[in-house]
């Protein structure tokens, strides 16, 4: 089965002032550098997914990596999502944010073990709260779903799908401190990081 990592870029950051997340930095490298390096050793090809082709030239010196933009712009994730399985040649797709510099390699290849005869492995903290971009989806039926839904919500398009519910829990075993879903939103997240 060949992989793909989809990795969203294209979001407004409104809540960082319109600032790059995914240049901030850790450990001297920033999160789209650390994020690649992680990625890498789980997929056969990696796949960025930007707003508009000014924000896609801002990642023409990542070798090894291709980017797109949306190709339904304004739907957010959802468009992401889209842009991203219309360009992937994998046959599964871990997608993720470009604000998770701590994505662990082990745990991606566990859910890609995990996906089994499912459309979507979604790690999940309990019945509210999921993390469908820290998931993996098999390409033709989030296609199918992507070409035809009406929907923007996540959520949804999940709950429509053969999905394997994974408790984060299970993951304890390669990743003790559950840091693969560190979420940088705001800058106070990244100061509590450092």
């Amino acid at each position: 089965m060949k992989k793909t990592a989809v990795i969203l870029v294209g979001g407004e950051a409104r809540r960082v002032n319109g600032l790059e997340k995914y240049f901030f930095t850790m450990g001297g490298r920033t999160f789209i550098e650390r994020l690649i390096d992680s990625l890498e050793k789980a997929v056969d090809e990696i796949i960025i997914v930007a707003k508009d082709p000014a924000q896609c030239e801002r990642f023409s010196h990542l070798e090894g990596v291709q980017c797109v933009t949306d190709i339904r712009r304004g739907y957010g994730p959802i468009g992401g999502l889209h842009a991203g399985a219309n360009a992937a040649s994998g046959d599964a797709l871990f997608v993720c944010a470009c604000d998770m510099p701590c994505v662990s390699t082990a745990v991606v290849n566990r859910l890609f073990d995990l996906l089994d005869d499912y459309d979507a492995a979604i790690p999940c903290w309990n019945t509210d709260m999921m993390e469908p971009l820290h998931a993996v989806y098999k390409r033709e039926p989030l296609l199918t779903y992507l070409d035809h839904h009406e929907s923007l919500s996540l959520r949804k398009m999940f709950r429509e799908m053969r999905t394997r519910y994974v408790d984060v829990q299970s993951l304890h075993d390669v990743d003790p401190e559950l840091r693969t879903f560190t979420n940088i939103n705001k800058i106070e997240d990244l100061k509590r990081l450092s």
